[in-house]
């Protein structure tokens, strides 16, 4: 029962993208019945949050002994590029005030689990994607509100305190939750695994349909702009924390999951928030870039694995010809 559940999954988040942008046109197009979703936007960046405590284990933990540096720099440069990166785009796009406040809500969210997933099919370090990636997720309760209050008060009022207490029961609390059950009952949840991805894909499709629903009115007015800043953000924060990892000495194994944990965000907790705590509006940046970086990532994935793919076969070739000789 499982596997045929499995194979059903598998189906489902292979087209992703498509269920998405699918659920986007309509809500467009014929917002009143997505509109009463949102209030189900929490619960489902909840399960989604469970979902990843789930998958979490006291060994990904583990390189924050063995190599501090790096964990360091994964940690520091996440929460500097992203957030700058967003603050110059809406100076230099002149953004309106709501999106602009929008594109920097998506810059100061942690990484979202699609990093390890992308540094693990670059063959990057995924080992320290994974740790980078865990340790931003437990502490964003305690940076993203106020970095983004530091950098949005002047622009739109916020009640970082508000934020923190979403954070913390969106984010914090659903995994833990997911880590103590997977404690408990590791070989339940191993049997339960294939089938927990169709969580997230329903939990985007929900927040993202919700919230264009209820910014359609005015949408069409922003939408170039909106897209044209986060597709900027997001390029621009893949090269730089690519080339920021390399510039404090990691190898290019390392820095490829640094570029992935920088430049693709948490774009379900970015529209939480936004729908919470800002007008409709503020939440167009972070569904945009929930939809462009699982394009841009994939891209980027596949180019850093074709060039592993050609240096090993080289590789191969050389020695071949060396025991010839």
């Amino acid at each position: 029962m499982l596997e045929k559940l499995g194979s059903i999954v598998k189906f489902i988040t292979k087209y992703f993208s498509v269920w998405i942008i699918l659920g986007v046109i309509a809500a467009y197009y014929n917002p009143e019945p997505f509109k009463p979703l949102a209030k189900y936007v929490p619960y489902c960046i909840m399960a989604v949050m469970l979902s990843m405590g789930l998958t979490v284990s006291i060994g990904d933990f583990k390189l924050v002994l063995s190599r501090p540096k790096d964990v360091f720099w994964g940690i520091v440069l996440r929460y500097m590029i992203m957030p700058v990166i967003a603050f110059l785009l809406t100076k230099l796009l002149n953004l309106p005030p709501v999106l602009a406040a929008g594109l920097i809500l998506v810059g100061c969210c942690p990484s979202g689990v699609a990093s390890n997933v992308m540094t693990f099919l670059a063959k990057g370090d995924t080992a320290l994607s994974i740790t980078v990636s865990s340790l931003n997720t437990v502490i964003a309760p305690f940076i993203t509100p106020f970095m983004f209050a530091f950098l949005v008060g002047s622009i739109v009022p916020v009640d970082a305190g508000a934020i923190l207490f979403d954070i913390l029961k969106i984010v914090l609390v659903p995994v833990f939750l997911g880590a103590v059950i997977r404690g408990m009952a590791s070989d339940f949840v191993d049997r339960i695994m294939p089938i927990i991805p169709i969580v997230s894909v329903i939990a985007i499709f929900i927040t993202t349909s919700s919230g264009f629903a209820l910014s359609a009115g005015s949408l069409a007015n922003v939408a170039w702009i909106a897209v044209v800043a986060v597709v900027l953000h997001n390029v621009l924060g893949l090269t730089t924390g690519y080339w920021a990892a390399r510039g404090v000495g990691m190898n290019h194994f390392k820095a490829k999951a640094l570029s992935f944990e920088i430049g693709m965000e948490n774009g379900g907790l970015a529209m939480a928030l936004a729908l919470a705590h800002l007008a409709p509006l503020a939440f167009i940046p972070a569904a945009i870039f929930n939809l462009v970086h699982n394009l841009t990532g994939p891209i980027l994935a596949s180019y850093w694995r074709e060039q592993e793919e050609k240096k090993e076969l080289a590789a191969a070739a050389n020695g071949k010809n060396s025991i010839q000789l």
